[in-house]
């Protein structure tokens, strides 16, 4: 493989797989406050104004380390405890004195969140009033740690506004333009095995929470019920169900442990790892045949994101299990056209799942999108796979994904109002 590609493939993983604690809306807001607040000295309020998608995913989320769910905590946090130096982990140093004056800070009022103008699909605006009458500004966009603005009594600190969305400082692509399905899976299987490093954190981070999962009380529990009431019997398709809903359970109640995520976000990550981690244990694969297929899980994922966007109408677990279909694909010892198939079977299945905002219900969505991913793998594996005459299925697979793209980012936008609609009114 060219060195070019190589390197663009290994940026293009260590952007888009990244450790992040808690839900990476509510995480998205608390960045932006952060760096707002370290402009000055005492905070006396906050504005925040974001995006209909980032209010969507937060506002029945669990918070790390308070027990309460909102915005309104996690700006709370930022302010008491967050470093937005740390990125997606910036809220990583809240304990109990940190999380009360977080509380304290949103029961005083001091905390106003509304819908922004902007028409971006992910977009924060942080306004920092300090004790001292001075002021700040961040804006954070297209990415829930991309900071593009930030201003202090009016004067400008940085700004890249100006910068595409589609380039990073170095030209690069965000994106992962550059990639395709082979390309992928040629990556997948030929990559230095000591540049995997981030899948080998991935596997025991994700396994930590979903041990934490399963041996906790969280959420509505979807992992630990299924794994402890043999109602589907002890099987592989138990086991990754189980396995991938118990880190959901966990992360999206607040455990205050990370998730590695993928595209943004911790269920993404969960789900393209979890499945993948779980039928390597069943199949006594070898290290390196999981990371391998951890890394294609992980790339198949953000190619299709990147139809999509960061934030949309359409659930991420059909992405991230749609990528670990592929994984699975591979640790059976399937081919490039099998993937392909898998694939062609996941967008003709569950494409149709909405994301109606990130909450503890989202584990069964996860365990959907796992059982699918399985059936899609396995048919594939036997050389069948939805007919292009099928739907919005085409005889080319980056076709197909082109399709689901454009359905997610463009024709569900009416779905994407209306259901934030749905959820203001209750």
């Amino acid at each position: 493989m060219d060195q070019k590609l190589y390197s663009d493939i290994l940026s293009l993983l260590e952007r888009e797989v990244k450790p992040a604690l808690g839900c990476t809306e509510p995480v998205a807001v608390a960045i932006a406050v952060a760096r707002a607040a370290a402009e000055g000295g005492a905070v006396e309020s906050v504005e925040v104004k974001v995006s209909p998608n980032i209010l969507k995913n937060a506002m029945g989320v669990g918070i790390p380390g308070t027990g309460l769910i909102g915005l309104p905590v996690a700006v709370g946090l930022a302010v008491s405890c967050g470093k937005w130096e740390y990125g997606l982990e910036v809220l990583k140093d809240v304990n109990e004195e940190a999380a009360g004056r977080a509380k304290e800070f949103v029961a005083a009022g001091k905390v106003k969140v509304s819908v922004a103008s902007s028409d971006k699909m992910l977009y924060v605006e942080a306004h920092c009033r300090f004790e001292d009458s001075s002021d700040s500004c961040c804006i954070l966009q297209d990415a829930h740690d991309s900071i593009v603005f930030v201003s202090r009594n009016g004067r400008t600190v940085f700004d890249t506004r100006s910068k595409t969305a589609a380039t990073q400082e170095d030209g690069s692509s965000v994106h992962g333009d550059f990639l395709s399905l082979q390309t992928i899976w040629d990556f997948a299987k030929e990559v230095r095995l000591e540049d995997l490093d981030l899948m080998r954190r991935e596997i025991e981070m994700n396994t930590r929470l979903c041990e934490e999962g399963l041996n906790g009380d969280y959420g509505m529990n979807v992992g630990r019920t299924i794994s402890e009431s043999h109602f589907f019997g002890d099987n592989l398709s138990t086991s990754c169900m189980a396995m991938t809903a118990a880190a959901s359970d966990a992360r999206m109640a607040g455990c205050p442990l990370p998730a590695m995520s993928n595209s943004g976000s911790g269920n993404q990550g969960i789900t393209v790892s979890m499945p993948v981690i779980a039928t390597a244990r069943h199949l006594g694969s070898s290290e390196e045949e999981l990371l391998r297929a951890l890394t294609l899980s992980n790339l198949v994922a953000i190619h299709i994101k990147s139809y999509l966007g960061k934030l949309s109408a359409l659930c991420g677990c059909v992405v991230a299990s749609t990528g670990s279909a592929c994984g699975v694909v591979m640790l059976r010892g399937g081919c490039p056209l099998q993937m392909g198939y898998a694939i062609k079977n996941m967008i003709g299945s569950i494409s149709g799942m909405i994301c109606d905002g990130a909450k503890e219900g989202c584990a069964m969505k996860v365990a959907s999108g796992v059982s699918c991913a399985l059936q899609s793998a396995l048919m594939a594996l036997q050389g069948i796979c939805i007919r292009p005459t099928d739907g919005i299925v085409d005889e080319d697979v980056e076709k197909t994904i082109s399709n689901l793209g454009s359905i997610g980012s463009g024709g569900m936008k009416m779905t994407d109002s209306m259901i934030l609609d749905i959820m203001l009114k209750k």
